[in-house]
């Protein structure tokens, strides 16, 4: 793209899948690695479709585990990284720290509250095993997201997720290529 070589590919779901896929890249050469996809939001306030930018990930899966000593967080090294380059490119978002989950559809609301009370206000399945796998082995890796579902009500309310519009898709895939050129 514009002469600089890319590569796409589609990653899976979880955080030991998507970091094996991770490694796997980096053995075939990949330099840097942006990953961009959906998550669940934990504040109604949080509009579907708005980007967000990780900044520390709760660790409430296993693979960070295999990676990093524990803790409760993960941080996001690579946050302000990218929230420099959105912001050249004047793109709206705003940095969050994320659950990390390994259980779909498995947010209880204690668990919900806990975390929001500890400043998560998105939940998501792969931030905190690929961060620290990344921090472990040396790579780059970034990592933004878009709300899709909200957890934030009475009950979940899909919103788009599954259901993104084309013109949302093309912008988030124009987002990653700019971001990923200047990276």
């Amino acid at each position: 793209y514009n002469g600089i070589k890319l590569g796409f590919f589609c990653s899976t779901i979880g955080g030991a899948a998507a970091v094996g896929l991770l490694e796997e890249l980096h053995a075939l050469g990949a330099k840097r690695v942006l990953y961009f996809g959906s998550c669940g939001s934990l504040d109604k306030d949080i509009t579907a479709g708005h980007l967000l930018v990780p900044t520390a990930a709760y660790r409430d899966e296993g693979t960070s585990y295999h990676y990093a000593p524990p803790s409760d967080f993960i941080e996001v090294k690579s946050a302000d990284r990218l929230a420099e380059i959105f912001d050249e490119l004047s793109v709206p978002y705003n940095r969050t720290k994320t659950w990390t989950t390994d259980a779909v559809y498995r947010e209880t609301r204690d668990n919900m509250e806990k975390r929001r009370s500890e400043g998560c206000s998105v939940v998501e399945m792969e931030c905190a095993s690929l961060m620290a796998a990344a921090q472990f082995r040396g790579y780059e890796v970034y990592q933004y997201l878009y709300a899709a579902d909200c957890l934030d009500g009475e009950q979940w309310d899909s919103r788009i997720l599954g259901r993104l519009s084309e013109d949302l898709r093309e912008s988030i895939l124009k987002i990653a290529i700019e971001t990923a050129i200047r990276l």
